[in-house]
């Protein structure tokens, strides 16, 4: 107990002193978030083309939801936010063992590996004051809840997981096709009050204005971010091998079709399985940065149930695909840029060698399932 009492202590020390010697005058995501939670109190339009790279690009209603962060000054809402994500590292690492249908290996064990294989992504989530770690424990917390037979409340943390990030709307189609309509209802009627929400404030006309400016937004910022040496998304893969064109664009969009379609067959192939939610769920969450536009390298954290799931199965894989997965994951975990160079490290991102690996992960996963293991 004392050990682990210390461990505690040593730990809020840490994130305390990395926070107030590294982080205070960083966090360069969150002041967008705190721009547009004052613009969200002033009813003022919230995507504005002057604010450039840091452009909001999320729902109206994150906005919204998000406003009484600027009721304080940016550096204290700097402070509670990064406590408040150290608290959802914590979480998305325990929700991520609940989810587990069996357990095969020591828990402590597990937690640790699946928090070194995910803790460049951790780190840099934390530098930035991103949303990621929000947004992964409101999906596993639904697939926990799912798991339980609590289908309405699962729905509604997916409608918010939605407002959170946009791609969360991958898991309506999942919930459709896993026959679990309540689940998928509850989804659809939260969704729709939040994305009316800033009515509330903005008015009818008003909201309609920004859910328009909201799409344009979106659309006409992601060609650009397609050649971003940290964009792991199979479009900018093959932007990077081949260059911006039709040919790129149709590999793309092929290759993004086969992961699809991979995980539809997965979902079909579940059967009379128990809790086949957490192999699903963690397979589509692995699967959303290399299919989003905006896939940046650090918004793999929210694969955390996934590589903790791989992990505790290893085992159970054909043996070469066993090795390229732990392959995978450990090349994933330590290609950080401070150990092997700026060179080398370039060279790793522009090769797309991290969507590689997702890749391989996810063909382990697909075999996971097909060998009924869960």
């Amino acid at each position: 107990m004392r050990t682990r009492i210390l461990l505690a202590v040593l730990a809020v020390v840490s994130l305390v002193g990395l926070f107030t010697t590294r982080l205070q005058r960083k966090m360069p995501d969150f002041e967008v978030y705190h721009t547009a939670a004052s613009r969200a109190l002033a009813a003022q339009p919230l995507y504005r083309a002057e604010d450039g790279h840091f452009q909001f690009k999320y729902l109206p209603a994150f906005a919204v939801i998000a406003s009484p962060v600027a009721l304080l000054p940016l550096a204290a809402a700097k402070a509670a936010w990064f406590t408040v994500s150290a608290a959802l590292m914590l979480a998305l690492l325990w929700l991520s063992l609940r989810a587990l249908p069996i357990v095969h290996r020591p828990p402590a064990l597990l937690l640790a590996g699946t928090f070194v294989a995910m803790a460049k992504f951790y780190a840099h989530e934390l530098v930035l004051g991103q949303v990621n770690l929000l947004f992964g424990v409101l999906v596993v917390l639904a697939i926990v809840r799912l798991k339980r037979g609590r289908d309405a409340g699962a729905g509604a943390l997916l409608a918010l997981a939605v407002v959170v990030k946009p791609y969360g709307a991958i898991f309506a189609p999942w919930l459709v096709a896993g026959r679990r309509s309540a689940a998928f209802v509850a989804m659809l009627i939260a969704l729709v009050l939040l994305v009316m929400l800033p009515a509330v404030r903005y008015g009818w006309s008003g909201n309609l204005q920004l859910l328009a400016d909201w799409w344009h937004t979106v659309t006409t910022t992601t060609a650009p971010n397609l050649t971003n040496p940290d964009n792991i998304s199979v479009g900018s893969m093959f932007v990077k091998y081949l260059g911006p064109g039709t040919t790129a664009t149709v590999l793309a969009a092929f290759v993004s079709l086969a992961l699809v379609a991979a995980a539809g067959i997965v979902i079909a192939g579940r059967g009379r399985l128990d809790s086949p939610e957490t192999l699903e769920g963690s397979l589509l969450l692995l699967l959303i940065p290399v299919l989003s536009p905006q896939g940046w390298d650090y918004v793999l954290l929210i694969s955390t149930p996934a590589v903790m799931l791989l992990l505790d199965n290893l085992t159970s894989l054909p043996r070469g695909l066993r090795i390229a997965t732990g392959a995978a994951i450990a090349i994933v975990a330590f290609a950080i840029y401070d150990l092997i160079g700026r060179d080398a490290y370039a060279a790793f991102m522009q090769l797309s060698i991290i969507t590689i690996c997702v890749i391989i992960e996810a063909a382990a996963l697909v075999t996971l399932r097909f060998r009924r293991v869960i």
